[in-house]
Formats: structure tokens, sequence, C-alpha cells
């Protein structure tokens, strides 16, 4: 005798499959309410030499959906001692990409970690979503920072400032 495929055998072994393939998927996923609404993908200090000046910032990325309008705040230490930086952005459905940074600080010593606090609002900033704690380090001082910026203007021309402080400038 041969095997006869019924409609009703090829729909019930179809079912059968289909419903173990579910079980293993639901059993195998990773829930994403367990998920963290950033992730902080780099971060560090920045010596803009030219500039004379220093910061210290993140890159986040939105791990979660948030709604248009939630609020990234960043609250940096400040190296010099005062109250700490507060800086905030809001979130957009242009991108899923976030960069935060302090204004420029001072005083920073080579090896100290310095804290950062992280934390995601809703829009009215009544609810926090969110928060996290991250802190830096600095390889080197601001020792080897210029008091003065090296450079002026858009097209890097050199501060003249610091050519009339010179040794042997003109006029000496």
């Amino acid at each position: 005798m041969r095997w006869q495929w019924s409609e009703k055998s090829v729909l019930g072994i179809a079912v059968a499959l289909v419903a173990v393939l579910f079980a293993i998927g639901w059993l195998t996923r990773e829930d994403p309410s367990d998920d963290p609404y950033l992730r902080v993908m780099g971060g560090g200090f920045m010596f803009n030499y030219r500039e004379a000046e220093i910061f210290y910032g993140f890159t986040a990325q939105v791990m979660r959906p948030l709604a248009n309008g939630s609020v990234i705040e960043a609250t940096f230490e400040d190296p010099a001692g005062g109250p700490p930086h507060v800086v905030s952005e809001r979130v957009s459905t242009m991108t899923d990409r976030y960069s935060l940074r302090s204004p420029p600080v001072r005083n920073i010593e080579a090896g100290k970690p310095y804290q950062v606090a992280i934390k995601v609002y809703d829009r009215e900033r009544k609810a926090l979503l969110w928060e996290a704690e991250h802190s830096y380090k600095s390889q080197i001082s601001d020792r080897m920072m210029p008091q003065k910026p090296l450079t002026i203007g858009p097209g890097y021309h050199p501060n003249p400032e610091l050519r009339s402080e010179a040794p042997g400038a003109a006029g000496e």
C-alpha cells in the first residue's frame, strides 16, 4: 500500500510545523523592553590645541523607540571643581545617534576619571525613562594646552596676540 497525501494531512503537518517554529521563536526571542534606551558608542576627551579648548563627551545610539521630543540629558563633572555642566538634546525622527559634549573645561588631570550622568526624559521632562553613569579619563593633563588659541578665524590664521608675545618678535 502506498501512502496517500490528503489535503487534511498536509494541512495538519504544516500547522504543527508552524506551531513548533513559533514556539521555538517565542522561547528564544530577546525582549526589546530589556534593552536600554541608549547605547553609548564611545566617548572621551578632545583636545583642540589650535583653539586652546578641551571638552569631553560621548556619542550614543537609540536602541529602543523613543517618542519624538524626548530629552537626552548629560551632566558632566567639572574638572575645575565647579558646579556640573548640564547639556541636553531633544530626540527627533531625523537620526538615531546623538553626540553630547561638555562646554570647554580646564584643570584636567591625567588618569583621573570624570563622571558623566546620562538621563532620558519624556518630552515634558516629567518622567525619567532611563539613566546611566559613565566615566572618562584623559591620558594627558591640560598643562600641555596653550593658554590662548594658536589660530583665529575660519582660515586658521596665526593669532596676532601670540606673535607679539614671542621672543624675538618684531619691535623688540
